[in-house]
């Protein structure tokens, strides 16, 4: 039985000019208890499609259909949880969940509403804490709060806007479960927008795409057919979410491809010798390095880094001990507080070693240096700048004594490489986020560094725009092949751009878990990736890693080498069945 439609529904914003045409003719039908996921990129509607749907907005023509009637504003049959939380700073856990009870409950006694509030609250496990106030709350509780503000209101149908994409990966994937684990227990119609694939297919009955706008619409519908309860890490031994998660993401990457524009020109890339390069080493250095290949060129040595608390001295990261090969790829993941970014910070000369050593090239790193460019999640432009400006700054302390026609030809390479040809000589404030990463990555290649490090450079982007910047950073690399380290909670990221994945046990005295060798062909792309039949043994690995450090826990040296035996194994079965198929 259908208990919510979409009839014909277009929507615009402004006039004239600067008139923009966001949707037009969404067509949809949703049953009553269905769970629907609906994907996109960002600016592609999906908002003014969820606010249509809650009554906040006015479509310009068609509309929304609820129980047979159209609806003609907010009506409490309608929950909606947003990305921000929008709750009152000023009242407690309680407070905020009374505040909507209270509204569309006028006819129950307190006691009654009390007993309301208190059911949602102990459902999204924040009993504990609900006399906290917002202030006080992680930001995984303040959305937890506002989900059981919705749930509290007892709609027929439940809005989710994106309400996990703000969070980190581990608090995100406690949410997805909550979220499932309510569904079950409620039998709510829930319309989620997201731009998460892995988190649609976990939750979802139906997957609808909506392709980017101007006049963005609806496409393709993709069912899902994998039984409840859905594990994320078992799923990746599953054949219908291999299939499924194959389907809509290369539906994905071919409807959101960006028409990457190259320089008006062809561009040869000058024989410019960086500063960087002419630094005078040691003679015993030098004699010794007439013996060695390029083994070793990074090494990091004890690396232990303590930082001074009131309650005395604070040991975050502890013995992180490896090397890496000249032009390797490394990927360091983990939860949130491992000592990642920390990791990469020394690396990047920005913050003091305790003790221990990095070695690069031969030299010890103990300050900051061109010799390495750092890519963080915020580029850090400067605004007033245009995008080839903000990469010339460094181009011409990097290389000067090239000639300014061979500069020139350095900047507009590498802007041209990340696909801002076009886009080169505009002000940085006019970019949006994912150009300006362009910027920050065509900055750092540019540079010609000696090692690249990348600290979650895609973390603040929607996922589909992240695959993109992924695939560029991928075809810009292969390029120059610099040997680089990229921190990362992103474990598709991880698997893509790595040689080897270095994953850490959790904080504070973190250290090197295990190491993954990742034996995939390069050059890789997302889409051949998940095309080859090994990928998905690395994927659960990965995420097997991942839930045995969960929660704070800190497995036995026998429990990894169990899980990389899985792997393992996995991939050897998978292989000997190919050796079968291709012998019959």
């Amino acid at each position: 039985m259908t208990i919510l439609e979409i009839s014909n529904m277009s929507k615009h914003f402004g006039t004239g000019a600067s008139r923009t045409d966001v949707l037009k003719d969404v067509n949809l039908k949703i049953g009553e208890g269905e769970f629907i996921a609906i994907v996109g990129f960002s600016g592609s509607g999906k908002t003014t499609l969820i606010s249509a749907l809650a009554g906040l907005i006015e479509p310009d023509e068609g509309g929304v259909i609820f129980r047979g009637k159209e609806i003609d504003g907010p009506g409490p049959e309608r929950g909606v949880v947003f990305q921000s939380y929008s709750l009152m700073p000023w009242l407690s856990v309680t407070g905020n969940v009374l505040m909507a009870v209270d509204s569309v409950f006028k006819d129950k006694t307190r006691s009654e509403r009390q007993q309301i509030a208190d059911t949602y609250i102990d459902m999204v496990g924040l009993t504990p804490a609900k006399d906290r106030k917002p202030a006080e709350l992680s930001g995984g509780m303040r959305q937890r709060v506002a989900v059981a503000r919705a749930l509290a209101m007892r709609p027929d149908v439940l809005l989710l806007d994106e309400p996990l994409s703000a969070l980190d990966a581990l608090t995100r994937s406690k949410l997805q479960d909550e979220f499932a684990d309510i569904s079950a227990r409620e039998k709510k119609t829930i319309i989620l927008i997201t731009n998460d694939v892995d988190e649609a297919i976990l939750l979802a009955d139906r997957i609808i795409p909506l392709k980017p706008g101007p006049n963005a619409t609806l496409g393709p519908e993709f069912n899902v057919t994998i039984p409840r309860p859905r594990d994320r890490t078992h799923m990746n031994s599953d054949q219908e979410f291999i299939r499924l998660r194959a389907e809509i993401t290369e539906f994905l990457m071919k409807v959101g491809a960006e028409r990457t524009i190259k320089a008006d020109r062809e561009i040869v890339l000058p024989d410019v010798i960086p500063i960087t390069q002419k630094t005078v080493l040691p003679k015993a250095y030098k004699d010794a390095a007439k013996t060695v290949k390029d083994e070793s060129y990074l090494q990091f040595s004890e690396l232990t880094k303590i930082y001074p608390t009131p309650k005395g001295p604070l040991t975050v990261v502890e013995d992180f001990d490896t090397k890496i090969d000249k032009g390797e790829f490394i990927t360091l993941i983990g939860h949130s507080g491992c000592g990642k970014s920390t990791v990469l910070s020394m690396a990047a000369g920005l913050n003091n070693i305790s003790s221990g050593a990095i070695v690069l090239d031969g030299k010890h790193i103990t300050d900051a240096g061109p010799d390495r460019a750092v890519v963080f999640q915020s580029p850090s432009l400067m605004p007033w700048l245009t995008a080839y400006e903000n990469v010339e700054l460094g181009v011409d302390k990097v290389y000067p004594d090239a000639a300014k026609s061979e500069r020139r030809d350095v900047i507009e390479y590498y802007l041209s490489e990340v696909g801002l040809g076009d886009a080169m000589h505009k002000a940085a404030v006019d970019l949006s986020n994912g150009m300006k990463q362009r910027v920050g990555i065509a900055r750092a290649f540019a540079l010609s560094p000696k090692l690249l490090l990348l600290d979650e450079p895609f973390g603040m982007l929607d996922s589909l725009t992240r695959w993109e910047l992924q695939d560029v950073l991928m075809d810009v690399w292969k390029r120059t092949k610099v040997t680089a380290i990229c921190v990362t909670h992103d474990v598709d990221e991880a698997i893509l751009l790595a040689d080897r994945v270095v994953m850490m046990s959790n904080g504070p005295r973190a250290r090197i878990g295990n190491i993954m060798e990742v034996d995939l062909p390069r050059p890789r792309s997302r889409k051949a990736l998940l095309a080859h039949p090994d990928y998905y043994a690395y994927r659960e690995e990965l995420l097997e890693f991942l839930e045995a450090y969960e929660g704070g826990a800190n497995p036995t040296e026998e429990q990894l080498k169990s899980i990389t035996s899985r792997r393992e194994a996995r991939i050897e079965r998978q292989t000997s069945a190919e050796r079968i198929e291709a012998a019959e």
